[in-house]
């Protein structure tokens, strides 16, 4: 591990501490007992669906990703599959390190550059935060007078299709101009800060580039449909894992200034077959905004918000979610939707002979020179 490399991790261990902290201080007790007998009540087989429903997912990023290569490479679906899997588990395991390992393998497997498969990725990249944005803001905008002791939800779904819609524009703009665009940054920018202008107009191109490996609108649809489709289908694992919970009683203490006091106990169900599409969305939102700040093979920022999110805006009727089950939610939801691919992921490693370590440094080294 180098200097750059421990200093990262231990700003993300500080930071995860303190979230950490800053959620169970809020706790006055954690009931164990409670939380291994709610998590030993799961439905396996709803969280089997989930996990499937993941695989399926990696499966249309396969798909999309053949449109995207259709101008210059004719693939299949079925030799690009080992590469999402393979990738996604090297993100599991290997953390940042990991994410440049599916452009890097796809690369090498269908003898193109890295560079363009950079392009492809961030392109990729740019999908996936639009369909999160546009299936967050239309449920959050419809549904989301649901949440109404939190009035932030609703004008969160109006933001989220605002950003959308910036987001088309600027990705039009950048397919239609790119060159022009890059140049004239690199003008503005290159008299006071030489190097940053340099990397930001590389990057405009790049990403143009990436843009133009969309063949005609029939490939663009498609590719916003699988987009849409994919990021529908983990919202519905979400759902399935949240489904695979028992409906069970709790007994709860009251909130009170004082000490505990008996009288204040009251028993309540917990019903989290009750979650819906718009409740899956905000579970998948608080799961993509933690993920920024995670250890590798560990996790912790994602299952945090889910933690928080639905200790939060959960904790009342209908669904009652005790601390307990938040935590057993969080954990579950992330081994689900994002540490299951690697047991595949591992298989097809082993199949097409590749060192998920050996792949990271190679892909790191070319990123480099790309």
């Amino acid at each position: 591990m180098n200097k750059k490399h421990a200093i990262t991790t231990a700003v993300i261990l500080a930071i995860l501490l303190a979230l950490v902290y800053s959620q169970f201080r809020h706790w006055r007790s954690f009931d164990w007992q409670q939380f291994w007998t709610i998590t030993r009540g799961l439905n396996v087989w709803m969280l089997l669906s989930g996990v499937g429903l993941i695989y399926l997912a990696h499966v249309l990023r396969a798909v999309r990703w053949k449109l995207f290569l259709r101008p210059t490479c004719q693939t299949t679906v079925s030799r690009l599959i080992p590469s999402q899997f393979i990738g996604f588990s090297g993100l599991a395991l290997l953390g940042r390190p990991g994410e440049l390992v599916r452009p890097f393998l796809i690369a090498r497997k269908e003898n193109l550059t890295f560079s363009s498969q950079l392009a492809v990725w961030t392109v990729e990249r740019v999908f996936d935060m639009s369909s999160v944005a546009i299936l967050m803001g239309i449920t959050l905008a419809i549904w989301g007078e649901k949440y109404r002791a939190y009035p932030f939800v609703q004008w969160a779904g109006y933001t989220l299709l605002g950003i959308a819609g910036s987001m088309a524009v600027i990705v039009f703009v950048l397919w239609w101009r790119s060159e022009q665009i890059a140049g004239l940054c690199e003008g503005l920018l290159t008299p006071r800060f030489p190097r940053p202008a340099k990397a930001v107009s590389h990057r405009l191109r790049a990403f143009g580039q990436g843009l133009h490996t969309i063949q005609d609108l029939k490939s663009f649809v498609l590719i916003v449909l699988l987009s849409l489709s994919l990021w529908l289908l983990i919202a519905r694992s979400y759902i399935q894992v949240m489904h695979a919970y028992p409906v069970t009683t709790v007994s709860v203490q009251l909130e009170s200034g004082g000490p505990a006091d008996p009288s204040q106990v009251v028993t309540r169900t917990v019903r989290l077959h009750n979650i819906e599409l718009e409740d899956a969305m905000l579970v998948m939102g608080a799961s993509i905004t933690g993920s920024v700040v995670q250890l590798p093979g560990v996790g912790g920022g994602s299952q945090l918000a889910i933690i928080d999110l639905l200790s939060r805006v959960f904790s009342r009727e209908p669904y009652n979610i005790t601390p307990e089950l938040a935590v057993s939610c969080g954990m579950v939801c992330w081994l689900v939707t994002f540490m299951a691919v690697i047991p595949a992921g591992l298989i097809m490693a082993h199949r097409e002979r590749v060192s998920l370590r050996a792949v990271s440094r190679e892909s790191k080294m070319a990123a480099t020179q790309a």
